[in-house]
């Protein structure tokens, strides 16, 4: 391929001059209606300050007791058990697996890969699992995503408690919010009956884009909530433009985007870099894709990931285990990939999203992707409860086969930091 032909690719700079105008033009009401919500909460350096304040952990704990909630004795255990170095260690875990072994080998520190559980609906699931993995010397996911309703786990106290447990672990979250299609606005989805609606994305659609950014700002100053999802293209712009202004907002990319080839990716990225900081960063921090990807769509995109300084700051989050209903063909088990590019590219999370399929298979209830949106009040007059804590704990499990499987291989993954790594 001659050079000349590739160089008929350089956007011209005035190219950029005209995007500047349109973002300066005060009669631009695609700018102004995304400032106007902003505004409402205050100058980007107040909307952060109460943000801070929100996610203190002792201003969480206070509002858990204020409201009487059961949660704050769990969580207290929690931070007991946490500081009697009641789990495993990585170091006692590389060890229950390799054996005197795993004093001799050095570990890609540089290529650890996160390990990430989904979803985490229900708080006292959480507790369960820190039970079970302190029994068994088991460990718990460095990073965890929640795509329960906002409000219902508002008015229950599992948001506040949430957001307590992952600081008292030294785990990442993500939190989905509940301006989304699946409400009714996007008119090709009402219900599991038409969920082709999801082919054209679960959308934002209409005035929703600045209702999602509404909501977000109301979870971001009064819970201190920071990463959420994002599914839609124009969300995510208005990510970018929120973080350009100076909120310290960040979100990972949904599944639901379905990106899934190098060029989507490329584009996303050019995104970020368009509207990052002037230190290079960017409010995107997890890119999930498509589950249709290959290894070789991953490697290519890493390098344009490193070429636009992006490599440390968006991680690249990769389905390893879905639910076995509702979502993709089975069996489906991407673990041995994983181990194939965790050796080759960095800031990679393995999203375990339900059990080995072979174990989960064979449940009286096996995980679906639509019970994220089922209400609670529903699961439990349906007796599913018990059923959704066993889908949970498969994937706990999952989580422990992969941790093992890139033991076993010299790769290193990142746990909850304060419970594994010490």
């Amino acid at each position: 391929m001659s050079r000349e032909l590739q160089e008929r690719l350089q956007i011209p700079v005035d190219r950029l001059d005209e995007i500047n105008a349109l973002l300066l033009d005060p009669d631009a009401p695609v700018v102004q209606a995304f400032l106007e919500v902003v505004s409402r909460y205050g100058t980007p350096e107040e909307i952060n300050r109460k943000a801070a304040v929100a996610r203190d952990l002792g201003n969480l704990m206070a509002r858990l007791r204020e409201r009487n909630s059961p949660h704050v004795d769990d969580l207290e255990w929690l931070i007991e058990q946490r500081d009697r170095g009641a789990f495993i260690s990585e170091r006692e875990y590389r060890r229950t697996v390799l054996g005197d072994r795993a004093d001799e080998m050095t570990f890609a520190e540089n290529l650890t890969v996160t390990l990430e559980l989904s979803a985490l609906q229900y708080f006292p699931f959480l507790i369960i699992e820190a039970r079970q993995a302190i029994a068994n010397g088991e460990l718990m996911a460095g990073r965890y995503i929640r795509v329960r309703k906002m409000a219902e786990q508002v008015e229950d106290g599992e948001l506040l408690a949430v957001a307590a447990a992952m600081q008292i672990i030294g785990a990442s979250y993500v939190e989905t919010l509940d301006t989304k299609g699946t409400d009714g606005s996007n008119v090709h989805l009402g219900g599991p009956e038409t969920i082709t609606g999801y082919f054209g994305g679960v959308g934002q659609p209409n005035d929703y884009a600045v209702k999602w950014l509404d909501e977000y700002l109301h979870y971001y100053t009064t819970y201190g909530i920071r990463q959420v999802l994002n599914i839609n293209p124009g969300t995510v712009l208005l990510g970018y433009l929120l973080y350009k202004l100076g909120v310290d907002n960040e979100f990972k990319i949904s599944v639901f985007m379905g990106n899934d080839n190098p060029y989507a990716a490329l584009w996303t990225l050019i995104g970020a870099k368009l509207f990052a900081r002037d230190d290079g960063t960017s409010p995107l921090i997890g890119f999930n894709w498509s589950n249709s990807v290959n290894n070789e769509t991953i490697e290519i995109t890493a390098q344009v990931r490193a070429a636009l300084g992006f490599e440390d700051i968006v991680r690249f989050e990769h389905h390893i285990t879905e639910t076995y209903k509702s979502i993709v063909r089975q069996p489906y088990n991407r673990r041995d990939e994983l181990v194939e590019i965790a050796a080759k590219v960095p800031n990679v999370s393995a999203k375990h999203e339900g059990g080995d399929p072979e174990v989960d298979c064979r449940r009286e209830h096996p995980s679906d992707i639509l019970d994220y949106f089922r209400d609670k009040a529903e699961i439990e007059a349906a007796g599913d409860m018990p059923h959704l804590l066993r889908n949970y704990l498969d994937r706990h499990d999952a989580v422990n086969a992969t941790a093992r499987a890139l033991t076993e291989n010299g790769l290193a993954f990142l746990a909850a930091r304060k419970l594994h790594h010490r």
